[in-house]
């Protein structure tokens, strides 16, 4: 999709394998690099927060953090 594409012909999910990322921080990546070439920026904006909040819940709750 045009959209995840630049003009090296590499997209998103090329990085995500790349970086060995996870469904949480490809989203994150994937939502920043489409905001504001489909749709709704502040949307994809809103969701690339959500799943980086998903992905820092995630990481307190498998390594015991707890906020002070």
């Amino acid at each position: 999709m045009k959209y995840y594409k630049n003009e090296q012909d590499y997209d998103v999910i090329d990085i995500c394998t790349d970086y060995n990322l996870n469904f949480n921080r490809g989203n994150i990546l994937k939502y920043i690099v489409r905001a504001g070439k489909k749709d709704d920026e502040l949307q994809d904006l809103h969701k690339a927060l959500d799943y980086l909040l998903r992905e820092v819940e995630h990481l307190e709750i498998t390594q015991n953090y707890y906020k002070i």
